[in-house]
């Protein structure tokens, strides 16, 4: 496989903090592929509810104030000319930062419960991939957003090792959180994205296991273009 072969949807799906999102930037800057942070739009529309205050009363807020509030929202990415990379927006605001906080994480597993919101976010998703020539990851990519993509991977690691990562991409992010709230909110996302009742977190059977527990990013990368390397 190689940046001339025909243009593939690469969809990678898999725990919270297994690295998806800069393994899948590293995949499309190598074959020079648009990269999709879905997990970003959930985020986004997360980050929306929370300024809105839906959250303020209320740990889940009522799904209806949610729902209502989809029209509102609109999201996108634009790339940044300095660091080459896709900022998510919501509206015209850049939202890297914001949507990152452990916050925001501790109630985008709620919002992504909503069959609405998923149903929104899914059709914006295959419209941006409807070309092909896709690295997108998050949790339902290969099993519901691209069922039929040509290569699908499914990532974790132990929930220690996906703490460790977080925090240190929190304290780059210049976020300090405790690492005890940090693993329990790990566990907490996996828990309520495995248990979900719409499009919950799974392995597709013909999705491809990768557990990078032990991995270097280099070695995720060597191990990549080596298992795909027949793919057209």
């Amino acid at each position: 496989m190689n940046s001339n072969s025909k243009k593939l949807i690469i969809a990678i799906d898999g725990h919270s903090s297994t690295g998806k999102s800069t393994y899948a930037k590293l995949i499309a800057e190598e074959l020079n592929y648009l990269y999709v942070d879905s997990g970003a739009m959930y985020r986004a529309v997360t980050l929306h509810c929370m300024e809105k205050g839906l959250f303020d009363k209320a740990e889940d807020p009522d799904i209806n104030l949610v729902i209502n509030e989809l029209s509102k929202i609109h999201i996108s990415f634009r790339r940044n000319p300095e660091t080459g990379q896709n900022e998510t927006c919501l509206e015209d605001r850049v939202v890297e930062k914001e949507i990152r906080t452990l916050a925001v994480s501790g109630h985008v597993s709620y919002i992504s419960t909503i069959a609405e919101v998923r149903t929104k976010m899914v059709a914006l998703q295959r419209e941006i991939g409807t070309d092909g020539g896709v690295v997108m990851d998050g949790r339902d990519i290969g099993t519901v957003v691209y069922p039929k993509a040509h290569i699908k991977l499914f990532m974790t690691a132990e929930a220690e090792v996906r703490a460790v990562r977080r925090q240190k991409e929190l304290e780059e992010k210049g976020i300090a959180e405790d690492f005890e709230k940090v693993i329990e909110n790990i566990q907490k996302r996996d828990r309520i994205d495995s248990g979900r009742e719409v499009s919950p977190l799974r392995q597709a059977d013909d999705a491809i296991l990768l557990d990078n527990s032990n991995m270097t990013i280099e070695e995720q990368m060597k191990w990549f273009f080596e298992t795909f390397s027949d793919t057209p």
